[in-house]
């Protein structure tokens, strides 16, 4: 296998980081650099990173923003703004620890892990770390992700049924999701992955309309306090 497919699969780093740090030799295998790319190695070998290249990993950027209504999640597009351009200092939530010094810097290579509807509002996590990416939205993931989400429509206890389970889109079932009644017009959304508008579209086949969605929650992050349109540093200890 590919020494940089391995890398990734392992939960060392992205493929796109294992080729950076292979051609800057700060990759060994069994014990010995390998700085060629393409290089193939057995599955079951030992990959260990130099001390300089766990540093550079310790001081990747993650950041949180309370996305608003409006703004895309990506590069910006047909007019409308990305949430990236959110990521400056006057926006920075002012309870957030002064740990980390803001620089702009800190904006290069930062990529959406997971994405939010220009019309959706909440926790959006960009990153720097390819290895925080991997786990919020690789081809296993079981990361929780949670939603509040105002609906039109009559809400009846089979409808929920059908919302937790045994519904598809695009011909392919989704995984069982919690979906619990807040009050006549909210429901709270529980998913375990994320197709491209999922709660929409199943609410869309149980006749509701999707009035409003947040996101307040992915894994242990919560979205809290956080003011909308503001952000702050993945703190040390959290993890997504």
């Amino acid at each position: 296998m590919r020494l940089s497919r391995l890398m990734s699969l392992r939960g060392i780093c992205s493929r796109r980081e294992a080729d950076q740090l292979i051609q800057s030799g700060q990759v060994r295998v069994d014990g010995e650099t390998v700085a060629e790319l393409g290089t193939k190695v057995g599955e079951d070998c030992n990959i260990t990173l130099t001390s300089g290249a766990r540093q550079q990993q310790r001081q990747l950027i993650t950041i949180l923003l309370n996305k608003p209504v409006g703004l895309v999640s990506g590069q910006a597009e047909r007019g409308h703004r990305s949430a990236m351009s959110l990521i400056v200092n006057r926006n920075r939530y002012a309870r957030d620890r002064p740990l980390i010094q803001f620089h702009p810097s800190h904006r290069k290579n930062l990529a959406p892990a997971g994405r939010l509807d220009i019309e959706s509002q909440g926790l959006l996590v960009l990153t720097q770390d390819g290895r925080i990416a991997r786990r919020l939205i690789g081809p296993n993931t079981a990361v929780e992700k949670e939603y509040l989400v105002r609906v039109q429509g009559q809400l009846e206890p089979r409808k929920l049924e059908q919302l937790r389970n045994g519904m598809q889109l695009d011909g392919q079932p989704l995984k069982r999701a919690r979906v619990e009644q807040i009050n006549p017009d909210q429901l709270r959304f529980v998913l375990t992955e994320g197709r491209k508008r999922q709660i929409r579209r199943m609410c869309e086949q149980v006749d509701l309309t999707v009035t409003g969605l947040k996101r307040v929650r992915i894994g242990q992050i919560v979205l809290g306090g956080l003011p909308e349109g503001q952000w702050r540093y993945l703190r040390p200890g959290e993890r997504c």
